[in-house]
């Protein structure tokens, strides 16, 4: 069975004979480098199309769209810890300026008997030229791959270099004079004016080849780039249509690239003043790079989470070591007969407990510290973000005007762990959503849920469903997102009163089992032409009446109204619905539709799960933290969603839309 790896991941190697396949849509220059138990990497260690042969080792003589590494671990010199498979675009040949203009290489590692062990598909790059793919390492006498995907904006170069090679800029030119030597020069009849990527461009933006850009949690959506979502520019997901700078026959080189793309790395963050000996740097908000300050604020969120991870997993870490390490103390004096009891035995464990407590409060010290200047960071944060990216409390609300683009991101809520509960990491998702959303009303272990009744949670977790619509509504360009609301029981009248006074929805509740059977049939319908219009390379001959813009339905009181085709439907919704923009929101106790027993589960799995109430039920594998999400929520009294939501509405009504 093969492991489908993502980055960081590792994976035992049963075989020591093996080929290691890419593709790429397009061609790499493909190179290898082993290194020793240092980390570091010899002059003579490197194979490439100039050298392709190491012991144990052999790489393409030439640039190809799917190069392929033939590995004999059994045959690599002993003092060889680590091999490393690299890819850079090759220079000279008129392809792509950078990874981020082509669709995700894709690296599977094929053992004996042509059985796939393990792949990876490196997502997330932009203007990197050179990465890391995966590396092999030895470890405790067997060998392992690990899904790498670290690019390099400076290409092979800086790659080399990094990896400890004296003449690194010197080799790279080597490496990439060789190849361009014996890779053919793209023809522009080879070339396709459409995105490779099949992602579907609403009309009304007219944003042509977007290409999609990834997120905190590793995902990539339809869309916009970082870069595009700020600058207003477009990318390509294929090749892009050819802009030759010399006329044909010319000999001269030719740009395939596209004319708007950034080939760039986006600019250092802004320079801060220095810090006092022995004190740490002043938070300034917009710290990490980026194109523009929302993408720095963006990045800077992610950092912070990281941190924040990172510094209760040392402290968690420090404080097991020291339990254990005491526990470890107290065996010993127990196992000894003689000083189990007396003054020696009691003087033993005083000793063991005080070096457990002096340890444990050394590693609060540093965690203390960190966290200090965590919350001093996110005190300077919180009032410079967007409003996509700010509570409902934040001030830049109620200086809101409707956006002309649509934000990278858009916060749901908040993230927190019990070490810090005051200090709280915005839970952004980017935008347009990869997933549907589910607001679970039922009745969770969070004590928070356990203090209500049914019926208050069912009326929370619909006010959060509306308060999430209004954001999506909010931070949207006029008329380039729509909201459906299926409520059958009507149940749900005070809630959506805000999205109904304001006249933000595009038509009032569905009631009734003809209501949600319309209203699906209706979306239905719009995926699937959608759906084949891409497919088939055909967008143009989509039905001048239909919405292209994004859609959001929102489903309360599941399954009370829905027949076994309405169920069909909507999971039909849920899988299809946002490769086209078609987004759901559940607001639903699984518990009520428990009937339906395990023919649902894929529902619930594909939607991101949050509740009206703090939970600590998001996971987080890499550091094993459970961290609790606090919902937003819209402070008592304020009339601030419903002066949102009618701006929204006066916008599009001036746009036509």
């Amino acid at each position: 069975m093969t492991a489908e790896l993502v980055r960081g991941q590792n994976h035992p190697l049963p075989h020591t004979r093996l080929e290691i396949r890419v593709s790429a849509g397009h061609p790499v220059v493909a190179c290898a480098t082993c290194s020793d138990e240092q980390g570091s990497v010899r002059d003579e260690w490197i194979a490439h199309p100039g050298a392709p042969a190491l012991p144990g080792l052999e790489v393409p003589p030439r640039a190809t769209e799917g190069p392929w590494f033939a590995v004999d671990l059994d045959a690599v010199p002993a003092a060889v810890q680590q091999v490393n498979v690299l890819l850079a675009l090759p220079e000279g040949t008129g392809g792509p300026a950078h990874f981020g203009a082509t669709a995700a290489p894709f690296v599977a590692v094929v053992g004996e008997g042509d059985a796939e062990l393990a792949s990876f598909t490196i997502t997330g790059l932009e203007a990197e030229t050179a990465l890391v793919a995966v590396e092999l390492y030895r470890r405790q006498g067997a060998w392992k791959v690990r899904a790498v995907g670290q690019g390099y904006a400076g290409g092979l170069a800086q790659l080399l270099g990094d990896q400890g090679l004296a003449k690194a800029r010197e080799r790279a030119a080597e490496i990439q004079q060789t190849a361009a030597q014996r890779t053919p020069r793209a023809e522009p009849a080879q070339l396709r004016t459409t995105g490779g990527n099949g992602a579907y461009v609403r009309p009304a933006v007219q944003r042509p080849n977007q290409t999609p850009a990834s997120g905190p949690d590793g995902t990539v959506p339809d869309g916009l780039t970082s870069a595009d979502a700020q600058a207003g520019t477009g990318s390509s997901s294929g090749d892009s249509a050819a802009t030759p700078d010399a006329p044909p026959g010319s000999g001269g080189p030719i740009d395939y690239s596209h004319p708007r793309r950034r080939s760039a790395p986006p600019p250092p963050p802004p320079a801060t003043q220095p810090a006092q000996p022995g004190q740490p740097a002043t938070p300034v908000a917009g710290d990490a790079t980026g194109w523009s300050m929302e993408e720095r604020l963006y990045n800077q969120i992610w950092g912070m989470f990281e941190d924040l991870a990172r510094t209760v997993a040392a402290y968690r870490s420090a404080v097991d070591f020291a339990e254990t390490r005491m526990d470890q103390e107290l065996d010993q004096v127990l196992s000894d007969p003689r000083s189990r009891i007396g003054g020696a035995g009691d003087a033993a464990r005083e000793a063991a407990r005080a070096k457990c407590e002096q340890l444990t409060g050394q590693a609060r010290q540093v965690l203390d510290r960190d966290l200090a200047q965590l919350a001093a960071e996110s005190d300077v944060v919180e009032p410079a973000l967007p409003p996509a990216f700010a509570r409902w409390d934040n001030p830049v609300w109620h200086g809101y005007r409707v956006p002309m683009e649509i934000p990278m991101a858009l916060r749901l809520g908040d993230l927190q762990l019990p070490e810090t509960p005051e200090l709280r990491i915005p839970f952004l998702v980017r935008l347009p959503l990869e997933r549907g959303l589910w607001v679970d009303s039922g009745r969770t272990g969070s004590e928070a849920a356990l203090m209500l009744d049914e019926a208050q949670l069912r009326k929370l977790a619909m006010d959060s469903a509306v308060s999430h619509a209004a954001r999506l509504l909010a931070v949207y360009p006029p008329g380039e997102f729509t909201v459906h609301v299926i409520d059958p029981a009507g149940t749900a009248a005070t809630s959506l009163a805000p999205l109904v006074e304001s006249e933000a929805l595009a038509a009032p509740p569905a009631a009734g089992a003809q209501g949600v059977s319309d209203t699906l049939a209706k979306l239905t319908q719009r995926v699937d032409l959608v759906t084949m219009a891409v497919r088939g390379g055909a967008a143009d001959a989509l039905p001048p009446d239909l919405d292209t813009a994004e859609q959001l339905l929102i489903v309360n009181d599941f399954p009370h109204g829905f027949d076994d085709r309405a169920v069909t439907q909507l999971r039909y919704l849920a899988d299809e619905g946002p490769a086209v923009g078609v987004h759901l929101m559940m607001v639903a106790d699984r518990e009520d539709a428990s009937a339906y027993g395990p023919v649902l589960d894929p529902l619930w799995r594909s939607l991101l799960r949050i509740t009206p109430v703090p939970d600590d039920h998001l996971a987080d594998p890499w550091v094993r933290h459970a961290w609790t999400y606090q919902p937003l929520t819209v402070p008592p009294g304020s009339g601030v969603l419903r002066q949102v939501l009618d701006q929204v509405t006066i916008a599009r009504r001036s746009w036509g839309r």
